[in-house]
């Protein structure tokens, strides 16, 4: 099996796709925040010290979906040219989604999965204060379209939440 990201010795190497069609692409990917009954109560009533932890995760997330080829070093700078992080409270934590959309000549996984990654850390330097047990977990890319390989939705999981409100 030969893997792109390597050259013919095996040493790392940024993949060249000059040559692909920019196409429309979307990736979403999930993750979760675990915490106390307590930390769920403040972020319910909105009573966390730090202030709105939703809010802000919400924003970390999209500048981390842009700013992922900053951070990953064989990732491509690419247009990102759609961005949403949803946070929903549950009685155990917080669900995160991120949806990523561009046109351009490659996926946006690592940037939906890096948004997803950067809104937990929000998540739990807010809270950190009043948890210091909290655990992100299950961090994964649950769908993706476009690009040369089509469609594909991890089995079990739903699209994305944007799909279901249409």
């Amino acid at each position: 099996m030969s893997f792109p990201h390597l050259d013919s010795a095996g040493r790392a190497h940024m993949v060249d796709v000059t040559a692909k069609t920019p196409t429309v692409r979307t990736a979403t990917a999930r993750g979760f925040v675990w915490c106390s009954a307590e930390v769920v109560a403040a972020l319910r009533d909105g009573t966390a010290p730090k202030g709105d932890v939703l809010a802000v995760a919400r924003i970390a997330g999209i500048q981390a979906a842009k700013s992922t080829a900053a951070l990953l070093p064989l990732a491509h700078v690419i247009g990102v040219h759609r961005a949403s992080v949803e946070l929903e409270i549950t009685d155990e934590g917080v669900e995160i989604e991120a949806t990523v959309g561009t046109a351009d000549r490659t996926g946006v996984e690592m940037e939906a999965i890096t948004a997803v990654s950067v809104a937990a850390l929000a998540v739990v330097d807010m809270i950190k204060g009043l948890d210091r047990s909290v655990v992100m977990e299950n961090i994964r890319i649950v769908a993706k379209s476009g690009g040369r390989s089509g469609d594909w939705v991890r089995p079990g999981e739903s699209g994305t939440s944007d799909e279901e409100q249409s």
